[in-house]
């Protein structure tokens, strides 16, 4: 993990102005977005800090680092864990348990293991169903052609609760191709509604393209490396 000695107080402050400004642009409420601060391989002491900056949302991608971050922060109760990263099926017990959303569900398996395996005590698990807007064989996500068949399968599990749709969008991609993507991702989810008339969320932007994805219809974005600063992963 990266340790961070700097205080994150002036790139949330950025990151958080940028989100603004983007919605003003784009004539919508500032308050309709939301911001997931994805904070994986970073310590919990920096997500501890933009806790106490006012932080809330938080994206992880590695299940076993995610698991012992949660035990670290067992004192900020209302920390709202997403995940957004590939969930094997070995670790999904661990999400069903522990995790508030799921941005990246692609397949019935999975759902199905979710579904049984969420506690009873807790409300629905939140869900996105991924889709590989880029096309991209590197990626993860469904093909668009295949939502609403999942879809149709997930509406009915009732430990699970369908919320939207999630991408990454293609990278290094100029901006007319992110918006031919991000538009596309809202005439899904137009799509969706027809089948989950509650499903209200779109999960796309990052640091690099957060403006084009909100004028685009975004709803949520995951910021991590404009928040915390560039990942070192170890070899």
């Amino acid at each position: 993990m990266m340790e961070n000695t700097m205080s994150l107080l002036p790139a949330y402050t950025e990151v958080r102005q940028r989100i603004v400004q983007a919605a003003l642009n784009a004539r919508r409420d500032p308050g309709s977005l939301q911001l997931i601060a994805v904070s994986k391989t970073f310590p919990a002491d920096d997500i501890r800090e933009l806790y106490g900056l006012g932080q809330r949302d938080f994206g992880e991608n590695y299940i076993q680092e995610w698991w012992q971050k949660t035990e670290q922060l067992a004192d900020c109760p209302d920390i709202c864990w997403h995940i957004i990263g590939q969930v094997q099926s070995n670790k999904s017990r661990y999400v069903a348990e522990r995790a508030h959303w799921l941005h990246t569900l692609d397949n019935v398996k999975l759902a199905r293991r979710l579904n049984n395996q969420r506690p009873e005590h807790l409300p629905p698990l939140q869900v996105c169903i991924e889709i590989n807007i880029a096309q991209d064989a590197n990626k993860h996500g469904i093909a668009a052609e295949a939502l609403d068949d999942l879809a149709r399968e997930v509406a009915g599990l009732p430990r699970l609760k369908l919320r939207g749709l999630m991408c990454v969008a293609q990278a290094d991609a100029d901006e007319t191709v992110l918006r031919q993507q991000f538009t596309a991702m809202r005439q899904h989810l137009a799509r969706l509604q027809t089948i989950a008339p509650h499903a209200d969320t779109l999960s796309m932007g990052m640091s690099g393209d957060l403006e084009c994805a909100i004028a685009c219809g975004a709803t949520m974005v995951r910021i991590g490396t404009a928040l915390f600063g560039r990942r070192h992963y170890p070899k």
